[in-house]
């Protein structure tokens, strides 16, 4: 089932849900299919985010993880003082 079918089944039971009781093999599969997008969501995002780049103040093009965990390394630094 590709995200476009399990997209469409969740609505379909959504659908279902307004107009009566799901069954409880229905609530499963709902449930089953939201834990699938939500993770097909998340790891989505995270390669979206691993591509991400930021040009600092001195016109370097860097990662986003590693701005930012140069970022909270600076915090960090100022927090102890």
């Amino acid at each position: 089932m590709n995200m476009e079918e399990v997209i469409a089944r969740i609505n379909e039971l959504a659908r279902l849900a307004k107009t009566r009781s799901l069954t409880p093999e229905e609530e499963a599969e709902r449930a089953t299919l939201r834990q699938r997008y939500i993770a097909a969501f998340r790891n989505n995002l995270i390669a979206q985010l691993d591509n991400t780049y930021v040009v600092d103040k001195l016109g370097q093009k860097r990662k986003l993880s590693d701005a930012l965990s140069e970022q909270n390394k600076k915090k960090n630094k100022g927090d102890q003082t």
